[in-house]
């Protein structure tokens, strides 16, 4: 089906209409802030308070989504005290998700990270992409997320995103 939109695109048209306050990290975000990379899931930040909770599920179920390892529902991960229980008991940092497509990318939300989601969203950067404002977080914030995981695609993340920063700085100086 050449005519339909990216599915990541569906997914943010259906996070913004439900009004889920997110931010695209990982591979996506490194892309949108001008690095190239091969990424094959969406990782999402999310607010993890009850109400922003329920707006995610009613995303998620239009989208189709459902969890891609846990024997678990979606429904439970609007369940603070049972996600904190999976981050403590089996070591959770990221909630997969799955859409219904064989080739639809994983759909991860990060349940552990090294800053309050409220700080990161105040920084972050706002785009446009098909006509969707889409919150991605700020280069500075996505560093720190990818510092201290040991992997080499984040150590490289961190690389272009900074010098990306550096040729910007120059850019604005000249």
């Amino acid at each position: 089906m050449a005519d339909s939109p990216p599915y990541y695109l569906g997914l943010f048209r259906a996070l913004a209409t439900e009004g889920v306050r997110y931010l695209v990290v990982g591979g996506v975000a490194v892309n949108l802030h001008g690095a190239e990379r091969l990424t094959m899931d969406i990782d999402l930040m999310l607010s993890m308070d009850a109400q922003n909770l329920r707006r995610f599920l009613r995303a998620a179920t239009s989208m189709q989504l459902r969890p891609a390892v846990l024997p678990v529902t979606l429904k439970q991960f609007c369940d603070s005290a049972t996600v904190e229980g999976w981050i403590r008991d089996r070591h959770m940092l990221a909630f997969q998700l799955r859409g219904p497509g064989v080739e639809d990318p994983s759909v991860d939300i990060l349940v552990k990270t090294p800053m309050p989601f409220d700080q990161a969203y105040v920084r972050r950067v706002r785009m446009s992409l098909g006509g969707v404002a889409v919150d991605v977080a700020s280069v500075e914030d996505l560093v720190a997320l990818k510092s201290d995981t040991g992997r080499e695609i984040d150590k490289s993340d961190i690389r272009a995103l900074q010098r990306l920063e550096q040729l910007r700085s120059r850019q604005r100086d000249d």
